[in-house]
């Protein structure tokens, strides 16, 4: 078995919704069917007990060594604790080469989980050992190390819960929620719009104090000291016992309370002087500690914390009972688990000497031993929650505290003895104020009912009803993408929105193009709804992105397909028919938003067959309204697009709004087809996204076809009484459409300029120059920058081919260079001819184009 390819599917794909692995596995001929195999699939299951069953449901056919390796792949990880389920294989057209497909929860794990699968199936095919529970341990622990933490997995959780969209911006806590101009950002349990200055100030305890004393919120008297000595003047003034702190602290690190002696005192300075250079000392308030967590404006949880310690069974030492406790599969090492382990370090032997003890003493049963006096989670603390004790005076104090430091998400720790009665009352007070707390105390407390904390981050951020989208527009289809992709983001514009756009030409903010080359994949789509002043995207999407990563966006709120036809890159990637390719394609429509809307071409049977896979409604388009799958939508009341009278008729349920064609400069007065479809689709699409009828009829009058406006799609020039048109065309399809325009135009003699794209099928590239033929007096073929694979004058010859018993053709030219293939067109131009130039490299050409007519 090879593993010749893997790729992260990151987005919805051919294959699922979910994030998937793929991999291209090509397997020897005994290993197509596991029968032939005698005691592979017993030795296999007992190296992995858990796999599971190796043929999925409905699966009928021999059971292969790559359904093996999917099993594997997607049971190891599943006994590693993630959450994943999906898993497919597939044969390919090619002999004994298969795609499997197995959903991952974290990209590193599931490759991982891949790479371990391999392994798995490779021992139990030659009855070697394979350790099982190294395995599942290496995937637990990476899966650790790469997930969001319990605080920050809250908060997303939440944000899926509400339909926000999100995405991890590191590898770390740092999250974006929305896009475009409606996004949000966290860091761990921090918001995007709490100042750098509010977390400076809570970083500061000595300023945090002194601003919530002027807030009247009570605090513990102490003051900064520069060494231990005078940290023992500070304890003498406060008295005893008294709390050392980093002045700049956080978790609790370097926190010692408690401290009654000036042995314990010289322990506590060190440990907090490790931590920060300024030290602080304050008077011990007795009481229970508390954390209070306010977001926004309210108190949203109450936990009481209680210490690291053990309990006494009159058989045990202190530090076998650490060790006992820490087996408890709620502590691990970080943050990632409920719990943290408990650890015996300088602190807990001061604290334990304190108490009489040493850790390898064995204290009576039922004794209980502190390990240390904070109660941070952190240091192996354990929370109780208490969130229905709290007082309203001290609810109050705790959102005073948060708002006088500036912070949106506060951690508020309080002493006292109960939450029950005010602050004021009891002598408790506030003795630090945390940004970015910790969460876990209170999604997951040791005792008493987990609170909804990332749910009421969200709420914070997004108010109700809001889901942080923006109208989202994916274009696809074989021909007329990149058209419908620019018109549709005009249009958008005239309704006064910021719209970003990819296409095959470059990304666009605004109009300024940010990025260039081919940019129609799912990168440059998360790049738009990354971007703050984007308030509508309209991203083409083609083939090869979805192929290669899925798509950029989990959901869409209109997706386009505007036709599926011939010699779209048909034979790569085990797509070899156009219905291969219509399953493709119809992936941006399987994931319409349930409220959203699928514009689909009526007059091509294959898109209309896509209807059936849309979450949303349907909008049809094509020029003929008495189309039957038209005509049967229109009288449904549901929404379609065609031409009548001269006019581009948008209709729902009887309302029409009209768009004459000769406003629609596009369509040069109606006369090019496949311009008319490309308005249609853009006028069906920007309707669905929320653009007003002003705006639409706007867009269509002011969208010009030039080189400016729309590269290399039909732009039309005038040289010495001649018309050039320079177009991108590369298919078959694209052929046809644009000999169906061109004859609509007049011209004495015609000419045609001709590459060929190496990596489309020989017959594809054949049919181009047979159609073509037919139209043109002149062919000009000329070998374009790239020829994709192909030998050395192999698509020119092929191109020769197509034109072998044209009917119209008499003069055939072969020139090297896609520059001087267009200074021979034009240098035999004579008025009343017309030139077709179909160009490899758009910016480049029409550069190169502009600059001879301007020599002209």
């Amino acid at each position: 078995m090879d593993v010749s390819r893997i790729r992260a599917l990151r987005g919805p794909n051919l294959w699922t919704r979910r994030t998937a692995i793929e991999a291209v596995v090509i397997l020897r001929d005994d290993e197509l069917d596991l029968e032939a195999r005698p005691g592979f699939e017993a030795r296999l299951r007992a190296l992995f007990p858990e796999i599971g069953a190796l043929r999925s449901t409905g699966h009928t056919g021999a059971v292969s060594m790559a359904h093996a390796l999917a099993a594997a792949a997607l049971g190891l990880q599943a006994q590693a604790g993630c959450p994943v389920t999906f898993s497919r294989t597939t044969p390919t057209p090619e002999e004994r080469v298969f795609q499997v497909v197995v959903e991952y929860s974290e990209e590193p794990v599931g490759r991982l989980a891949f790479e371990l699968a391999q392994a798995l199936c490779e021992a139990a095919a030659q009855d070697t050992a394979f350790d099982l529970a190294d395995a599942l341990a290496r995937l637990r622990e990476l899966d650790e190390d790469v997930r969001l933490g319990p605080s920050t997995g809250s908060i997303v959780q939440a944000a899926v819960a509400r339909g926000i969209p999100y995405r991890r911006l590191t590898e770390g806590s740092l999250v974006q929620f929305g896009w475009g101009s409606k996004q949000r950002r966290i860091q761990a349990a921090e918001m995007d719009r709490t100042s750098a200055i509010a977390e400076s100030i809570a970083q500061d305890k000595e300023l945090t104090k002194e601003l919530l004393l002027a807030a009247g919120v009570p605090v513990p008297q102490g003051r900064p000291v520069t060494d231990f000595d005078d940290a023992r003047r500070a304890a003498a003034e406060i008295g005893w016992p008294v709390v050392v702190k980093p002045r700049d602290g956080n978790q609790g690190k370097g926190v010692t309370v408690n401290i009654v002696s000036d042995e314990h005192l010289r322990i506590a300075y060190d440990a907090a002087r490790a931590i920060s250079d300024e030290v602080l000392v304050e008077r011990f308030i007795p009481g229970y500690d508390f954390r209070l967590l306010v977001v926004g404006d309210r108190l949203v949880a109450a936990a009481r914390r209680d210490p690291p310690h053990v309990i006494g069974d009159g058989l045990h030492s202190i530090r076998e009972l650490v060790e006992q406790a820490n087996t408890d599969p709620r502590r691990g090492d970080g943050h990632a688990t409920p719990l943290t382990r408990m650890r015996i370090d300088d602190i807990a032997l001061a604290r334990l000497a304190l108490q009489g003890f040493g850790p390898d003493d064995i204290p009576p049963k039922g004794r209980r031993v502190v390990l240390r006096n904070n109660a941070n989670l952190s240091t192996g603390g354990t929370a109780t929650d208490v969130t229905d004790d709290v007082h309203p005076e001290v609810a109050a104090r705790a959102v005073d505290a948060a708002r006088m430091i500036g912070l949106d998400i506060c951690g508020v720790d309080v002493v006292c003895e109960s939450l029950q009665q005010p602050l004021e009352a009891q002598g408790g007070g506030v003795v630090e104020v945390n940004a970015a707390p910790g969460l876990r105390m209170h999604l997951s407390p040791s005792y008493g009912k987990g609170r909804p904390v990332g749910e009421a981050i969200i709420d914070t951020m997004f108010a109700p009803g809001e889901d942080g989208r923006i109208p989202v527009v994916a274009v696809t289809g074989t021909n007329g993408k990149t058209t419908v992709v620019r018109l549709t983001a005009h249009i958008l514009s005239r309704q006064g929105w910021r719209v970003g756009m990819t296409n095959t030409d470059g990304v666009y903010i605004q109009g300024r193009r940010i990025d260039t080359g081919d940019c129609s994949g799912p990168r440059s789509a998360r790049n738009v709804l990354a971007h703050p002043d984007v308030d509508a995207a309209v991203f083409e999407t083609a083939r090869g992105g979805i192929l290669r990563e899925g798509l950029g966006f989990d959901r869409c709120q209109v997706a386009v397909v505007t036709n599926i036809g011939l010699g779209d890159h048909l034979g790569l990637n085990y797509i070899t028919t156009v219905e291969d390719l219509a399953v493709l394609k119809r992936v941006i429509v399987q994931n319409v938003a349930p409220t959203g809307m699928a514009v689909l071409n009526a007059a091509d049977p294959i898109v209309v067959a896509m209807a059936d896979n849309c979450p949303g409604e349907v909008t049809y388009f094509a020029a003929d309204r008495f189309h039957p799958v038209m005509a049967a939508h229109r009288v449904q009341g549901h929404r379609v697009v065609y031409v009548d009278r001269g006019d581009i008729v948008a209709e729902q349920a009887g309302a029409k709004h009209r768009f004459p064609l000769a406003e629609v400069p596009l369509t040069r007065n109606g006369t090019i087809g496949f311009q008319v479809e490309n308005a249609m689709a853009a006028v069906a699409a920007a309707w669905a996204a929320g653009a007003g009828w002003d705006a639409i009829r706007t867009g269509l009058l002011t969208f010009e076809n030039d080189a400016d406006n729309a590269p290399g799609r039909f732009n039309v020039f005038t040289v010495r009484g001649a018309t050039v048109i320079a177009d991108y065309g590369h298919n078959p399809d694209a052929m046809g459409a644009l000999v169906r325009a061109v004859d609509s135009m007049p011209g004495k003699r015609r000419t045609v300029v001709i590459s060929g794209a190496g990596d489309r099928r020989d017959e594809d590239i054949r049919q181009q120059t047979r159609i073509l033929g037919a139209a043109f007096d002149t062919v000009i073929l000329y070998q374009d920058q790239c020829q994709r694979g192909r030998a050395d004058g192999e698509v020119l010859a092929l191109l020769r081919e197509g034109l072998q018993g044209a009917s119209r053709t008499r003069d055939v030219q072969e020139i090297r260079g896609e520059f001087a293939a267009i200074d021979a067109a034009l240098a035999s131009l004579r008025e009343g001819d017309l030139c077709l130039i179909l160009i490899d490299q758009v910016d480049e050409a029409l550069a190169h184009l502009s600059r001879r007519l301007a020599e002209v």
